[in-house]
């Protein structure tokens, strides 16, 4: 079968522009306090449909064999679901940082849910994609549902809201963060008392894992030690300061030259991905 199109899909960035370690479950898992928004930048994917069924990732991914890529689970994942029998070739055009704390592997599955259940005509709705992407990852509701969101529990329990839209400026520190080693460290709050979203608004944006990350990877650190009002995203290791207008921000894009990979780009309420596929 032919391609549908030569369309490129967006799968955006995000900011944690809050992370809160309020407690722990059995199973291990962190309750967390977050907020999320999306920025106007991320990676990009491209699907060309297939009728043996097969999914297909043309663009191999360093370090991540075809069967455990998010994209290609998100793919045969939907396939199950609702008895697909179409395939797909999927060609990733990678340009965020993997372990940076962008969510680009969640947004990439996100996407690939999203886009294959409109072209393979699946039919399931977004709360039924929210539910599978959960399966692949604490991350990926919030990028099928592609609005902002306060989130509690591991991240899935989601509420919508609107915020500022600045411009981001993120520094792309030279490691990558395994979320799963802050999670581990014996050091990381696990304790800190839950806040509301009106305490966010009015100023509140802690991150708990911000000394954990600085001492067990000091690229972050000195990132953060350079950048005037650092904040960082999850778990890192991108690390990231608000501005205005985008003029500022690309100033000190041009002083961070040399020194660090940064981008410029704008923080978003609704997902680039969901304002196409509604197109």
């Amino acid at each position: 079968m032919g391609p549908i199109g030569d369309t490129w899909w967006p799968a955006p960035a995000k900011l944690n522009l809050l992370l809160r370690v309020v407690g722990r479950r059995q199973d291990g898992y962190h309750l967390l306090q977050t907020v999320f928004q999306f920025l106007d930048f991320g990676d990009r994917l491209r699907f060309r449909l297939r009728d043996d069924g097969q999914v297909r990732r043309l663009v191999e991914l360093a370090g991540v064999p075809e069967a455990r890529d998010l994209v290609v689970r998100a793919a045969r994942l939907l396939q199950e679901e609702a008895g697909i029998t179409l395939g797909a070739d999927i060609e990733l055009d990678k340009r965020l940082p993997m372990g940076g704390g962008l969510g680009g592997g969640s947004s990439d599955a996100a996407t690939t849910l999203v886009v294959l259940n409109k072209i393979w005509r699946a039919g399931l709705s977004t709360e039924h994609l929210a539910e599978l992407g959960l399966t692949l990852g604490a991350d990926v509701p919030v990028f099928v549902r592609g609005v902002s969101a306060w989130g509690e529990g591991v991240g899935e329990h989601l509420t919508p809201v609107e915020l500022p839209e600045p411009w981001f400026l993120v520094l792309v520190p030279g490691c990558e963060v395994p979320t799963a080693d802050i999670f581990g460290d014996p050091d990381l709050t696990r304790d800190s008392p839950r806040i509301t979203i009106r305490d966010f608004l009015a100023g509140r944006v802690e991150n708990d894992c911000i000394p954990v990350v600085c001492r067990r990877f000091p690229e972050v650190a000195e990132a953060m030690d350079w950048l005037a009002q650092p904040r960082l995203t999850g778990t890192g290791a991108c690390v990231f300061a608000v501005f205005a207008s985008e003029a500022d921000a690309l100033r000190v894009k041009e002083a961070a030259a040399g020194r660090y990979q940064a981008f410029v780009a704008r923080g978003v309420n609704h997902s680039p991905l969901l304002k196409m596929v509604e197109q």
